[in-house]
């Protein structure tokens, strides 16, 4: 039998990750109290029993002794009971902006401010997180691509590492992203941007592509990138690192970056086993 305890930060995606699981046949019980989970375990392996697929939701709300949550695991350990826990996850900022989409008050914090109840449910979950199986970050994820990495994961069966890269292109007249890990300017190439035939184009069309990319600049430019985001990345996943955010700069965001990260995107492909999106935040932005 395979056992999913899934649990997690607030607004991070949890509800959802459960829908999903149990649309791949998964027996799904959400917010169950810590102390039925032993009787719920004696059930699922009575004899007769012909659930195969387990998904168990526990939520920071669900139970007040939630800080004790691995103590009971480790009692389901003991009596021969194998798990796998996934723990969903997403920025401070991401959590907070969705807090403030849907007008909730947060769990841990309903008279107060969300980045305090925040603050508070992460470290009641830090222990869980630490001896997590799998960790996904939904900071940059759409619905579509959370399926498929839990396809990946519970239907597929193939290695997962928790290490979700996004490639970001922007310009630097709008600011530089927030989130960025890793910034690199692409402003030493020639800008196609003064030359009226590409000015209105962007680095998705054929023409200011093949313009970038036609200089011996740009050329070795992206052989040392490639090689050093190849050489990080295993230690960004020995770290334990959920989510890195590659981003690349030119003045506008519509030329140079969005080609280099389109290339960039492209060479990490099939590289690792690692989630890969690419996005270009200021592609359609004209000042």
């Amino acid at each position: 039998m395979r056992i999913v305890v899934v649990t997690g930060m607030s607004g991070s995606g949890k509800n959802t990750a459960i829908k999903m699981l149990e649309d791949q046949g998964y027996y799904c019980v959400d917010n169950l109290p810590l102390r039925l989970i032993d009787k719920f375990m004696e059930l699922l392996f009575a004899p007769g029993s012909e659930i195969s697929k387990v998904c168990i939701g526990l939520d920071v709300r669900s139970d007040a002794s939630f800080e004790y949550v691995m103590n009971v695991l480790q009692k389901l350990k003991e009596k021969g009971y194998n798990y796998e826990i996934l723990f969903m996850d997403a920025s401070d900022e991401t959590l907070i902006r969705r807090y403030k989409e849907s007008r909730r008050a947060h769990p841990l914090a309903p008279d107060g401010r969300v980045e305090d109840g925040i603050e508070k449910e992460r470290r009641i979950l830090e222990d869980i997180k630490a001896h997590a199986n799998y960790v996904i970050d939904t900071s940059n994820l759409l619905t579509r691509e959370l399926k498929e990495e839990l396809v990946k994961i519970f239907q597929e069966n193939q290695n997962y590492n928790s290490l979700f890269v996004s490639i970001l292109s922007f310009g630097f007249k709008y600011g530089i992203p927030t989130d960025a890990d890793l910034v690199f300017d692409v402003r030493f190439l020639p800008n196609p941007f003064y030359i009226d035939e590409m000015k209105h184009l962007t680095g998705n069309d054929a023409l200011v592509h093949d313009y970038v990319m036609s200089f011996p600049q740009t050329q070795e430019f992206m052989k040392k990138l490639d090689d050093m985001v190849t050489y990080l990345i295993p230690f960004y996943v020995k770290e334990g690192k959920n989510q890195l955010v590659i981003a690349i700069g030119c003045t506008g965001g519509q030329h140079r970056s969005v080609t280099i990260a389109d290339e960039l995107y492209k060479a990490l492909k099939d590289k690792g086993d690692y989630g890969l999106k690419l996005y270009h935040r200021d592609v359609d932005n004209r000042r």
